[in-house]
Parts: structure tokens; C-alpha cells; sequence
């Protein structure tokens, strides 16, 4: 049979260009009246109490009438695409100007993966979409796609298989959603369990997140460098230790430059380090939110506490001996403002001093680094979620607001655990300290309390501009990437 002749196709766009609600109607094989009937329709389905609007509870309960997965269901992101003038209510005109704009999204993006224009998609057609979109997928989940769509079983999806599957669904129309959607709520059934399948977290969104993640990284860091190293140098220093005289110490040593020592390797393991943080931050939030049955939007403050700390512990181990070698470079005494050589300092220690040097200060960082991460990134999610609710009226946060909510949440999770900080940076720079008690003990007899603070004046200065940099570098990376 021709693929013209295939029962149901229907193709009344011939090449790629402007479409209708002409070129709908065409393609559904429904007139005007009966498209209205059928919205109608819809609507009394989800009123059943006939009020002559639909809410939260109605749209919720005909969803699972649907029986759409309760955990996948986005209620409240329906409401929010239908309600335009949020009094938290959907009535009929603003119900039926969501599906205009549906349909007509859903029939550019068909027509789009239909590239033989025949009025229906091919399971390889479907397939070369999804390679297009970087989605990787063998030809079991392929059929398993077709089969969830194709209602009828003929091995090919109409637009009117297409529009049933992805109507309610309000969020944009691309085809890494629509697989993402499709992932989420395609349960494969094998026997007693069911598995979610791989796709798009596996072959699209790691790459991404790594990117977002290490370009974010890098661009605060070498914003902040001069702070960072007079941090270091006040926190190192036993003595009376004071902002001014270690300007001019630095300074003194390598004049502007001396304030970027040790900046190449911070920027070299500060892009795996905020990559790693970030992707397996976003991993742990869909597997906590998929252990509770929620989207991974409403783990809480909890979820995102321990997605957030458990993340800041993995990236910070996997760089620890570049950050120790950091360390040891911006302390190091210069020859005549020469920065020493990397290759040779590194040598140093492995020979003096053993491999496990590299890995001196390890466990006061990651007491800090567990709660500092965990605060920081559940503060600036809540903040953000916060600013979303009750200042900006659930629309999407810009760049100052993100700005805020990153500078609040990095001088919160700074603080909270600053004297960590100062214990492991002394750990690394000396190897005078036979461990973490003996750098408590040796802090407290000579300089008191106050000693686990010195630094702390710069770093909060290198902190609220470094954490509002990553994260509205990053919140841009994941927009212009579609990880949004």
C-alpha cells in the first residue's frame, strides 16, 4: 500500500510553512461545528459539577478520570497555561483559546516530523526527529513509543493520535518534552515492577547539565579570583591577620597578576566540580521526587537539602586534590613574584609527603561542603519558588531577582560553615597539622575563637557575586539549552 493510501492519513499541508486552524480542521477531518462540539465537550467532561469553571480540583480529578499517573498529571501547570487573567479559575473562552493554541502548536511540530508530508508519522520518521533532538533510542523503546500513541495499532500515528496524546499536556510542544513527557508517564510493565525508561536523562540532559553547569562554574570563579586568593591568605595566617596588609603582601608579590595566582587551576577544577554538582543535583531531585511519587518541582525544602548536600560531596570529592594544589599555589612563598611551577609543586608533594596528602583537609570539607551545598541550593530553589509565588504572581523569575536569590543563599550556606573552611585550608596549605583536632586545639590556644573567622569579610565578598554569577549563568545555560 502507498503511504498516501494509509487509512487515516491526511496531509493538507504539502510543505513546511505557516499552518492554520484551517489546516487542523483539514487534518483532523472535522468541520467547525463538530470542533466545537468536541471542546465543549471536554470541558462539560472536566465541570462535572457544572459551575461553568474549571479549578484546580476539577482539572486534578479529570485528569485521573483520564487515568493519567497522579504524579504526572501537572494540574497546576494547566491551570496555569488556561487561567490568563489568574483569578484561579479556567472558564470556557479561556479553556478553548488553550486548545486553539495547542492544536495549532502540536500540528507545526507533527508537521515538522512528518518530512515525507503523507499526513501521518512513520516510526522512522518519529526516529530521526529524536536522533535530531541528541535523544538516543533502540528499537524496542521506539515501538513501545508508537504503540502508547498509535491507538489503533496500524504502526503509524495520525494527528489525531498525536493531539490526544499531548492535548493536555502545557508545556512547550519540542520533541525533547514530548519524549520527556512520554518517559515519565509510560510505565513499561515488567511483571511485578515497573520502570520508568531511559532516554532523555540518559543521552540528553547529562551532557547538557555538564555544560550549563561547568560554564557557570568557571565565569564566577574568575569574576571573584582576587577575593579568593586574600581569603586564602588571611586564613592561613596564625598571626594577627588584617585586610590592608595582605592586599599590599599579594600585591607585593606579583602586583595585579599576583591577585589571579592559582585562578588557571580553579577555573580547571571548578567546571567538572560545578558540572558534577549540578547534574547530580538534578539527578537526585527526580530520584527523590520519583521515591515520593512527585515531580521532582515539588520535592520541598527537605529534598532539595539532601539532593543539594549529597551533590556538593560528589563534585567536591572528585576535584579535592586540584583544590589542595590551588590551595598550596596561592600560599606559596614567590621568588622575586614568580608564581611557583604547578608541575613542580605537585611533584613535591606526591614525593614528600605521599599520595594521601592530596587528600589532607578531606573531611572537614566535606562537613562543610554537605551542609553549604545543601543550604545554598535549597535556599536559592525555595527563594526562587518564593519570589515566584508571591511577588511575581507565578511567572518565571528574571535575571535580578535570580541575582537575589543567589546572593542570599550563597552568604547564608558561607557562613553557616566558614569555620570548616578555615580548618581544612589550614590542613591543606601546612602539613605541620597531624589532623583536624590538632588544627581546632592549636586555633583556639593561640588565636581564640575569632581565628575560625579571618577570611570571612572577603570571602562573603567573593561569595554573593560568585554565587549570583553561577547561578544566572547556569539558569540561562539550561534555558538556551531546553533543560527548562
Amino acid at each position: 500500500m502507498a503511504e498516501k493510501d494509509r487509512p487515516g492519513c491526511c496531509n493538507p499541508v504539502k510543505k513546511p510553512g505557516p499552518v492554520s486552524m484551517d489546516h487542523v480542521l483539514a487534518a483532523l477531518r472535522e468541520s467547525k461545528e463538530e470542533r466545537d462540539t468536541r471542546i465543549r465537550s471536554l470541558f462539560n467532561f472536566f465541570d462535572s459539577a457544572n459551575v461553568g469553571y474549571l479549578d484546580y480540583a476539577q482539572i486534578e480529578k479529570g485528569l485521573s478520570a483520564l487515568q493519567i499517573p497522579a504524579e504526572y498529571k501537572y494540574a497546576k501547570e494547566l491551570l496555569w497555561v488556561c487561567d490568563k487573567n489568574r483569578d484561579g479559575r479556567v472558564d470556557y473562552q479561556e479553556f478553548r483559546k488553550y486548545m486553539d493554541d495547542k492544536e495549532l502548536e502540536l500540528y507545526r511540530i507533527f508537521q515538522a516530523i512528518d518530512v515525507e508530508h503523507n499526513g501521518c508519522i512513520l516510526p522512522e520518521e518519529l526516529w530521526d526527529a529524536l536522533v535530531r533532538a541528541g535523544i538516543e533510542m533502540d528499537d524496542d523503546e521506539l515501538a513501545r513509543f508508537v504503540e502508547h500513541v498509535d491507538k489503533d495499532n496500524n504502526g503509524i500515528i495520525t494527528f489525531e493520535e498525536w493531539r490526544d496524546f499531548l492535548l493536555l499536556y502545557p508545556h512547550e510542544a519540542t520533541i525533547e518534552n514530548i519524549y520527556h513527557y512520554w518517559e515519565r508517564v509510560c510505565l513499561v510493565d515488567i511483571g511485578e515492577h515497573a520502570v520508568i525508561p531511559q532516554g532523555i536523562s540518559k543521552h540528553v540532559s547529562a551532557t547538557k547539565y555538564l555544560i550549563a553547569g561547568g560554564v557557570a562554574g568557571a565565569a564566577s570563579r574568575t569574576a571573584t579570583a582576587p577575593l579568593d586568593r586574600l581569603k586564602v591568605k588571611l586564613q592561613v595566617q596564625t598571626a594577627r591577620a588584617s585586610i590592608l596588609p595582605a592586599v599590599k603582601d599579594i600585591w607585593k608579590e606579583g602586583r595585579f597578576l599576583g591577585f589571579f595566582r592559582g585562578n588557571g587551576i580553579n577555573i580547571v577544577k571548578v567546571a567538572p566540580e560545578s558540572a558534577v554538582k549540578f547534574y547530580t543535583y538534578e539527578l537526585l531531585k527526580n530520584f527523590i521526587g520519583d521515591s515520593k511519587g512527585q515531580n521532582q518541582a515539588d520535592i520541598g525544602a527537605s529534598g532539595r537539602l539532601v539532593a543539594g548536600g549529597l551533590a556538593g560531596a560528589v563534585a567536591q570529592t572528585a576535584i579535592y586534590p586540584m583544590d589542595l594544589v590551588k590551595t598550596r599555589l596561592q600560599t606559596c612563598v614567590s621568588d622575586c613574584g614568580k608564581a611557583p611551577n604547578l608541575g613542580k609543586l605537585s611533584k613535591e608533594i606526591w614525593v614528600q609527603e605521599g599520595p594521601r596528602a592530596f587528600y589532607r583537609g578531606l573531611v572537614p570539607s566535606l562537613l562543610g561542603i554537605i551542609p553549604y551545598a545543601g543550604i545554598d541550593l535549597a535556599a536559592y530553589e525555595t527563594l526562587k519558588d518564593m519570589s515566584k509565588t508571591h511577588v511575581l504572581h507565578d511567572t518565571e523569575p528574571g535575571p535580578l531577582v535570580q541575582l537575589g536569590c543567589g546572593t542570599i543563599s550563597g552568604a547564608l550556606g558561607a557562613t553557616c560553615v566558614y569555620p570548616l573552611q578555615v580548618i581544612r585550608t589550614r590542613m591543606q596549605a601546612s602539613s605541620a597539622y597531624s589532623g583536624m583536632s590538632d588544627v581546632i586545639w592549636k586555633t583556639i590556644q593561640h588565636e581564640g575563637f575569632i581565628g575560625f573567622y579571618k577570611g570571612l569579610f572577603p570571602n562573603l565578598l567573593k561569595v554573593v557575586p560568585a554565587a549570583s554569577i553561577t547561578y544566572v549563568v547556569y539558569e540561562t545555560m539550561k534555558k538556551s539549552l531546553n533543560l527548562d
